[in-house]
């Protein structure tokens, strides 16, 4: 259950990572070139953050059942010491969960704005911001860029 649970919520990071791209690109270009608001814009927004959602549902589950936080949680103190747990224990977990807060935030925020410049704007400064997020709360080196099993 953990390997393919682990092997999803690798997966769907891509999924994430394109929807991401998509949304941002799509946000900014609307903002800079003063586009009026679109319902193509929206779901792309919807897109981003319902990955981001999957991705966090995913990662909670992986959290409660892996090896690496069963044992960090077994001597907290010590897992706080070796800097590879605790990027997984606290660090990886606590910036994802902000990034998919910040993701949402930037939507709602961005579908109660008045014109279509603001709803752009808020979009891309909010979605660019949770990229951020994800950007640093990836474990670049510590995992494959794709894991198959």
């Amino acid at each position: 259950m953990y390997t393919l649970l682990l092997t999803l919520h690798s997966l769907v990071r891509w999924l994430v990572v394109i929807a991401a791209v998509v949304a941002v690109i799509h946000a900014w270009t609307g903002w800079l070139g003063k586009r009026p608001w679109t319902s193509l814009a929206d779901r792309l927004g919807l897109i981003f953050t319902v990955a981001m959602d999957v991705q966090l549902l995913l990662g909670v589950i992986l959290y409660f059942i892996s090896p690496l936080i069963q044992g960090a949680f077994a001597d907290f103190g010590q897992a706080m010491a070796t800097s590879g747990v605790r990027f997984f224990a606290v660090e990886h977990v606590a910036l994802m969960i902000v990034a998919v807060i910040v993701a949402h935030v930037g939507r709602t925020l961005a579908k109660r704005a008045q014109t279509g410049e603001a709803k752009y704007k808020r979009a891309a400064l909010l979605f660019t911001l949770a990229v951020v997020l994800v950007l640093v709360a990836i474990p670049w080196q510590a995992r494959p860029l794709f894991r198959l099993g």
